[in-house]
C-alpha cells in the first residue's frame, strides 16, 4: 500500500463517525468551523497524553487494570473532557443537549483518528487491519465521545443536576473506556466473543443517547412553534 493510501484508510473512519454524528443533530447544526477546531484539539492532545501516559507507566507499572482504567483511559478521558468543557461548555454555540455529543465526539475522534494514523504507519498496516480499528478503537471513542457529550448536555440545560451530570461526564466514559482496554488486555484468545458484545452494546446506548439529546432540545419546540404559526 502507498502512503497516501494508508493515510486514506487511517483517516476515513473518524471523519466518516464525525459526519454521522454531526448530521443527527436534527434541530440546529452546529457551526462547521468550531466542530473542526475541537477536532483539530482532540488531534493535538495525543501529544500530551503520550507523554503523560509514558511518565504514568514508569511510575505506576503496566499492570492491566491500572493501565486500563488510570493511564490509558483516564488520562485520555479526562484529556477530551478537560478540552470539551473550557473551550465549548460556555460556548454561546452549545444551545441545545445534542450539541455537547457533537463537540465531544469531534473531540474524541481528532483524539482517534492522529492516534489510528500513527498505528497505520508504524506497523506498515494493511486495509483489514484498518478496518479491524475502525470498527473497535476508532468507533469506541466515538461512543465514549456519545456518553461524555449527553452528560454534558444534561449538566448545562438541567442546572439542578449539573454537578451530577458533569460528574457523570467524566466517570463513565473512563469506565467504559477502560472495560474496552481491560477486555483487550486480559483475553488474548477470546477477546472477541467478549468485545462485539461490549461493542454491540455501546452502539446501541450510544444512539439511544442521540435520540434522547435530540428529543429534550429547546428548539424542537420553537420549530414546532413556528410550523404552526406558518
Amino acid at each position: 500500500m502507498s502512503v497516501f493510501s494508508v493515510l486514506a484508510a487511517a483517516i476515513a473512519p473518524g471523519v466518516a463517525l464525525l459526519a454521522y454524528f454531526y448530521l443527527k443533530d436534527r434541530y440546529d447544526t452546529e457551526p462547521i468551523h468550531l466542530v473542526m477546531k475541537v477536532f483539530l484539539f482532540g488531534v493535538l492532545l495525543v501529544f500530551p497524553v503520550m507523554v503523560l501516559q509514558r511518565a504514568f507507566v514508569h511510575a505506576l507499572g503496566e499492570n492491566p487494570f491500572v493501565f486500563s482504567f488510570i493511564i490509558s483511559a483516564g488520562i485520555e478521558e479526562f484529556l477530551k473532557w478537560f478540552l470539551v468543557y473550557f473551550i465549548i461548555y460556555k460556548h454561546t454555540s452549545f444551545d441545545e443537549p445534542y450539541d455537547g455529543i457533537v463537540y465531544a465526539v469531534a473531540a474524541s475522534l481528532g483524539f482517534a483518528t492522529l492516534e489510528n494514523v500513527f498505528y497505520a504507519l508504524l506497523n506498515s498496516s494493511s486495509i483489514s487491519s484498518l478496518l479491524f480499528r475502525a470498527l473497535l478503537p476508532v468507533s469506541g471513542h466515538a461512543m465514549f465521545g456519545v456518553i461524555m457529550g449527553y452528560h454534558l448536555g444534561k449538566a448545562k440545560f438541567v442546572p439542578h443536576r449539573s454537578a451530577r451530570h458533569l460528574a457523570f461526564s467524566l466517570a463513565f466514559p473512563i469506565f467504559w473506556h477502560g472495560v474496552f482496554d481491560y477486555v483487550l488486555a486480559t483475553t488474548k484468545t477470546y477477546w472477541i466473543w467478549f468485545m462485539i458484545p461490549l461493542m454491540v452494546f455501546l452502539w446501541i446506548r450510544s444512539l439511544r443517547k442521540v435520540e434522547r439529546a435530540n428529543a429534550t432540545s429547546p428548539l424542537r419546540v420553537v420549530q414546532a412553534d413556528d410550523r404552526v404559526k406558518i
